[in-house]
Protein backbone atom coordinates (compact mmCIF):
# COMPACT_ATOMS: atom_id res chain seq x y z
CA UNK A 1 0.00 0.00 0.00
CA UNK A 2 1.45 3.35 -1.06
CA UNK A 3 1.06 6.40 1.17
CA UNK A 4 1.84 9.98 0.15
CA UNK A 5 2.45 12.64 2.79
CA UNK A 6 3.54 16.28 2.46
CA UNK A 7 3.61 19.29 4.74
CA UNK A 8 4.23 23.02 4.72
CA UNK A 9 4.56 25.68 7.42
CA UNK A 10 4.54 29.49 7.20
CA UNK A 11 5.17 32.17 9.85
CA UNK A 12 2.61 34.79 10.71
CA UNK A 13 2.72 38.21 9.01
CA UNK A 14 4.82 40.85 10.79
CA UNK A 15 5.47 38.53 13.71
CA UNK A 16 7.54 39.84 16.61
CA UNK A 17 9.09 36.50 17.57
CA UNK A 18 12.02 35.11 15.64
CA UNK A 19 10.89 31.53 15.08
CA UNK A 20 7.89 29.81 13.59
CA UNK A 21 6.08 28.29 16.57
CA UNK A 22 4.60 25.47 14.45
CA UNK A 23 6.39 22.33 13.34
CA UNK A 24 5.56 19.09 11.58
CA UNK A 25 7.17 15.66 11.29
CA UNK A 26 6.76 12.88 8.73
CA UNK A 27 8.04 9.34 9.27
CA UNK A 28 7.79 5.93 7.63
CA UNK A 29 8.96 3.45 10.28
CA UNK A 30 7.41 0.99 10.99
CA UNK A 31 4.39 2.47 9.19
CA UNK A 32 3.80 5.88 7.57
CA UNK A 33 3.00 8.54 10.16
CA UNK A 34 2.80 12.30 10.49
CA UNK A 35 2.61 14.73 13.38
CA UNK A 36 1.88 18.44 13.79
CA UNK A 37 2.82 20.55 16.81
CA UNK A 38 1.87 24.14 17.63
CA UNK A 39 4.02 25.44 20.45
CA UNK A 40 3.58 28.26 22.95
CA UNK A 41 7.34 28.59 23.04
CA UNK A 42 10.18 27.12 20.99
CA UNK A 43 8.15 24.72 18.87
CA UNK A 44 11.18 23.62 16.86
CA UNK A 45 12.93 22.41 20.02
CA UNK A 46 9.69 20.84 21.24
CA UNK A 47 9.24 19.13 17.87
CA UNK A 48 12.80 17.82 17.91
CA UNK A 49 12.31 16.36 21.38
CA UNK A 50 8.83 15.02 20.66
CA UNK A 51 9.92 13.71 17.27
CA UNK A 52 12.77 11.71 18.78
CA UNK A 53 10.34 10.17 21.28
CA UNK A 54 7.78 9.47 18.55
CA UNK A 55 10.31 7.83 16.27
CA UNK A 56 11.66 5.68 19.11
CA UNK A 57 8.12 4.70 20.13
CA UNK A 58 7.15 3.80 16.56
CA UNK A 59 10.21 1.59 16.18
CA UNK A 60 9.54 -0.20 19.46
CA UNK A 61 5.83 -0.98 19.16
CA UNK A 62 4.23 -3.78 17.17
CA UNK A 63 1.68 -3.17 14.44
CA UNK A 64 -0.99 -4.71 16.65
CA UNK A 65 -0.05 -2.31 19.44
CA UNK A 66 -0.52 0.64 17.08
CA UNK A 67 -4.21 -0.22 16.83
CA UNK A 68 -4.77 -0.06 20.59
CA UNK A 69 -6.32 3.06 22.07
CA UNK A 70 -4.34 2.73 25.30
CA UNK A 71 -1.06 2.76 23.36
CA UNK A 72 -1.77 6.18 21.83
CA UNK A 73 -3.10 7.60 25.10
CA UNK A 74 0.06 6.37 26.79
CA UNK A 75 2.21 8.02 24.13
CA UNK A 76 0.51 11.38 24.70
CA UNK A 77 0.98 11.12 28.46
CA UNK A 78 4.62 10.16 28.01
CA UNK A 79 5.20 13.23 25.81
CA UNK A 80 3.32 15.41 28.31
CA UNK A 81 5.57 14.22 31.10
CA UNK A 82 8.72 14.63 29.03
CA UNK A 83 7.87 18.28 28.23
CA UNK A 84 6.65 19.19 31.72
CA UNK A 85 8.06 22.49 32.92
CA UNK A 86 9.09 23.67 29.46
CA UNK A 87 7.35 25.08 26.41
CA UNK A 88 3.88 23.64 25.90
CA UNK A 89 2.56 22.40 22.58
CA UNK A 90 -0.47 20.96 20.87
CA UNK A 91 -0.09 17.62 19.11
CA UNK A 92 -1.98 15.71 16.48
CA UNK A 93 -0.29 12.57 15.20
CA UNK A 94 -1.64 9.91 12.88
CA UNK A 95 -0.33 6.60 11.51
CA UNK A 96 -1.56 4.47 8.62
CA UNK A 97 -2.02 0.85 9.70
CA UNK A 98 -3.47 -1.19 6.86
CA UNK A 99 -6.46 0.78 5.62
CA UNK A 100 -6.98 2.53 8.94
CA UNK A 101 -5.84 5.85 10.31
CA UNK A 102 -5.17 5.81 14.03
CA UNK A 103 -3.74 8.56 16.19
CA UNK A 104 -4.09 10.96 19.07
CA UNK A 105 -4.83 14.66 19.50
CA UNK A 106 -3.93 17.00 22.36
CA UNK A 107 -4.89 20.67 22.24
CA UNK A 108 -6.56 22.62 19.44
CA UNK A 109 -4.64 21.50 16.36
CA UNK A 110 -7.05 19.55 14.18
CA UNK A 111 -7.36 16.53 11.91
CA UNK A 112 -9.88 16.35 9.07
CA UNK A 113 -10.74 13.64 6.56
CA UNK A 114 -11.71 14.89 3.11
CA UNK A 115 -13.11 11.85 1.30
CA UNK A 116 -13.04 11.53 -2.46
CA UNK A 117 -16.82 11.33 -2.22
CA UNK A 118 -18.89 12.65 0.67
CA UNK A 119 -18.60 15.45 3.23
CA UNK A 120 -15.52 16.52 5.15
CA UNK A 121 -15.20 15.07 8.67
CA UNK A 122 -13.51 16.70 11.67
CA UNK A 123 -12.07 13.68 13.45
CA UNK A 124 -10.54 15.53 16.42
CA UNK A 125 -13.69 17.46 17.42
CA UNK A 126 -13.65 16.05 20.97
CA UNK A 127 -9.99 16.76 21.73
CA UNK A 128 -9.39 18.59 25.03
CA UNK A 129 -7.58 21.93 25.06
CA UNK A 130 -4.76 21.07 27.50
CA UNK A 131 -1.35 21.04 25.81
CA UNK A 132 1.65 18.77 26.08
CA UNK A 133 3.82 19.95 28.96
CA UNK A 134 0.86 21.07 31.08
CA UNK A 135 0.80 17.87 33.12
CA UNK A 136 -2.96 17.76 32.55
CA UNK A 137 -3.44 16.24 29.08
CA UNK A 138 -6.59 14.30 28.27
CA UNK A 139 -5.56 12.38 25.13
CA UNK A 140 -8.22 12.02 22.44
CA UNK A 141 -7.58 8.85 20.45
CA UNK A 142 -9.23 8.48 17.06
CA UNK A 143 -9.49 5.79 14.41
CA UNK A 144 -10.83 6.25 10.88
CA UNK A 145 -11.09 4.09 7.80
CA UNK A 146 -9.34 5.69 4.83
CA UNK A 147 -10.12 4.62 1.29
CA UNK A 148 -7.74 5.20 -1.62
CA UNK A 149 -7.71 8.89 -2.66
CA UNK A 150 -9.35 10.06 0.58
CA UNK A 151 -7.22 12.78 2.20
CA UNK A 152 -6.32 13.30 5.85
CA UNK A 153 -5.17 16.83 6.73
CA UNK A 154 -3.57 18.03 9.96
CA UNK A 155 -3.87 21.77 10.61
CA UNK A 156 -2.65 24.17 13.28
CA UNK A 157 -5.14 26.76 14.49
CA UNK A 158 -3.43 29.40 12.36
CA UNK A 159 -4.51 27.40 9.30
CA UNK A 160 -7.95 26.09 10.23
CA UNK A 161 -9.04 29.21 12.13
CA UNK A 162 -9.33 31.59 9.14
CA UNK A 163 -10.95 28.97 6.92
CA UNK A 164 -13.71 26.96 8.55
CA UNK A 165 -14.82 23.55 7.34
CA UNK A 166 -16.26 24.66 4.00
CA UNK A 167 -13.12 26.49 2.89
CA UNK A 168 -10.89 23.61 4.03
CA UNK A 169 -12.97 21.20 1.95
CA UNK A 170 -12.81 23.47 -1.11
CA UNK A 171 -9.05 24.04 -0.79
CA UNK A 172 -8.28 20.31 -0.58
CA UNK A 173 -10.59 19.46 -3.48
CA UNK A 174 -9.10 22.27 -5.58
CA UNK A 175 -5.79 20.38 -5.40
CA UNK A 176 -7.25 17.02 -6.49
CA UNK A 177 -6.33 17.72 -10.12
CA UNK A 178 -2.76 18.73 -9.24
CA UNK A 179 0.19 16.87 -7.73
CA UNK A 180 -0.64 15.85 -4.18
CA UNK A 181 2.42 17.70 -2.87
CA UNK A 182 0.58 20.96 -3.63
CA UNK A 183 -2.26 20.25 -1.18
CA UNK A 184 -0.64 21.83 1.92
CA UNK A 185 0.19 24.96 -0.08
CA UNK A 186 -3.40 25.16 -1.38
CA UNK A 187 -4.65 25.17 2.21
CA UNK A 188 -2.15 27.76 3.40
CA UNK A 189 -2.75 29.96 0.35
CA UNK A 190 -6.47 29.96 1.14
CA UNK A 191 -5.82 30.81 4.79
CA UNK A 192 -3.27 33.51 3.88
CA UNK A 193 -5.80 35.35 1.74
CA UNK A 194 -7.66 36.04 5.00
CA UNK A 195 -4.51 37.31 6.74
CA UNK A 196 -1.80 35.46 8.64
CA UNK A 197 -2.46 36.44 12.24
CA UNK A 198 -0.66 33.30 13.47
CA UNK A 199 1.87 30.77 12.25
CA UNK A 200 0.14 28.21 10.05
CA UNK A 201 0.93 24.61 9.17
CA UNK A 202 -0.76 21.96 7.05
CA UNK A 203 0.10 18.30 6.53
CA UNK A 204 -1.75 16.20 3.94
CA UNK A 205 -1.74 12.39 3.74
CA UNK A 206 -3.46 9.90 1.47
CA UNK A 207 -3.42 6.24 0.49
CA UNK A 208 -3.05 5.71 -3.24
CA UNK A 209 -2.97 1.90 -3.28
CA UNK A 210 -0.34 -0.29 -4.87
CA UNK A 211 3.03 -1.24 -3.46
CA UNK A 212 4.66 0.90 -0.82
Amino acid sequence: MRVECFGQSRPQDRRQHTQNQDAYLIGRTPVPWAALLDGAGNAQAVAKHAGALLEHWCREVSLGHLLREEAWAGLARRLDSALLGGAQSTLVVVAVVGGDLVGVAVGDSRGYVVPLEGPLRLVTADAAKQRLGSGEVCPFVFRESLRPRDVMVLLSDGAWGPLGSGAIDRAVRSAFSRHFSETPAALLDAASRRGRADDMTAVALRITGGAA
